[in-house]
């Protein structure tokens, strides 16, 4: 269902769900709403920030074509990850309880209260230096689990440049998730 506002089209999908939210992992602007809710004032309350969003997207797309995708064994792809998650514990005084591969949907990685670090299968398209940003982004969650100021002082302390990293992600997420749902 293709509809428009404010001078953007976008695809609404109506759940047994208490909060709106906007989602634009493929690119599309898509509005989630609850029974009844409007989407379209959805929409008008987060035009700007979808705005935003979307201007984002095309700058992490322009250069897109130079990106390399790499390709790994499992067995050095879970070599790379183990020794990088040691490491950087080890750089930050903290412990994983374990660690999980695991194709997901939306978000490289996470990690849990338990302290167990899921990491998304599709990272073996990444080069080694964006591995090591993210397995260090989720340690960082050990100490703040919100992406708030504090969160961010910390990753700046080893990642000046941060933002770059996030925004390749942004660009490698979209490239890796065209090739693998072309495969699929």
């Amino acid at each position: 269902m293709g509809n428009e506002g404010g001078g953007m089209r976008y695809k609404v999908i109506f759940r047994n769900i208490k909060h709106p939210r906007i989602e634009l992992k493929t690119g599309e602007v898509v509005v989630i709403v609850p029974y009844g809710e409007r989407p379209e004032d959805v929409v008008k309350r987060h035009e700007i920030w979808i705005k935003n969003k979307i201007k984002f997207i095309e700058e992490c797309l322009k250069g897109a074509d130079k990106v390399k995708l790499f390709k790994r064994e499992k067995s050095e792809f879970e070599k790379i990850i183990n020794s990088l998650t040691e490491t950087l514990s080890k750089e930050l005084k903290v412990k994983i309880n374990k660690i999980i591969i695991r194709k997901i949907k939306t978000k490289w990685a996470s990690l849990s209260k338990k302290r167990n670090l899921t990491l998304n299968s599709l990272m073996v398209y990444l080069p080694f230096r964006l591995i090591r940003y993210i397995i260090y982004h989720e340690l960082v969650h050990i100490f703040y689990k919100r992406h708030d100021s504090n969160f961010w002082k910390l990753i700046s302390k080893r990642y000046k440049n941060y933002e770059k990293y996030e925004k390749e992600l942004f660009t490698y997420w979209f490239l890796i998730c065209k090739k693998t749902n072309k495969n699929t």
